[in-house]
């Protein structure tokens, strides 16, 4: 299957609107209109990118399928059961009806917040803000924290501290 940027997605890739992680930020520019799926899975192998990863560029409607392009039952499948909302996070329940998050999905939820707070901190916080942009993957931020905790103070750290850990 072949995807191309959509409207939405070339504005996100300009402004940086939404916070992607690193290997989905990769993964997203080499979608040209003329590469497919697999030539992208393994162009970007190395980075770690995962068919998850392109199919949370389609929930957020930044790839769309080019014209012509054939239809696969895994990403429209994808696409239908998780809403827009979860970022593409699969949310699961244990037992006793607690919600639990895998480490995408948590991943998904404080790297923004992450980046947001620290981008906040203008040149006082550039190097923690390429830091943070540098981590791909949740035990990355969470090593991270206590940095931007003593960066932004408790008060505003709340906040990611619920997205990284509860």
């Amino acid at each position: 299957m072949i995807y191309i940027k959509t409207e939405l997605g070339q504005t996100a890739l300009q402004n940086r609107a939404l916070a992607l992680s690193p290997r989905q930020r990769s993964a997203f520019i080499m979608f040209d209109g003329r590469r497919d799926v697999d030539a992208v899975m393994t162009a970007t192998a190395g980075l770690g990118v995962s068919m998850d990863d392109v199919n949370h560029l389609v929930s957020l409607g930044l790839l769309a399928r080019s014209a012509g392009s054939v239809n696969t039952a895994p990403v429209a499948a994808y696409s239908a059961s998780v809403p827009a909302a979860q970022l593409g996070a699969a949310l699961s329940q244990t037992p006793d009806g607690q919600p639990t998050i895998n480490a995408q999905a948590h991943y998904s939820k404080a790297y923004p917040i992450a980046t947001r707070l620290t981008a906040g901190l203008g040149l006082r916080g550039f190097r923690l803000n390429l830091a943070v942009e540098a981590a791909g993957d949740l035990d990355k931020l969470k090593e991270l924290a206590p940095k931007i905790r003593e960066a932004v103070g408790p008060e505003k750290f709340l906040e990611l501290e619920n997205a990284l850990y509860y």
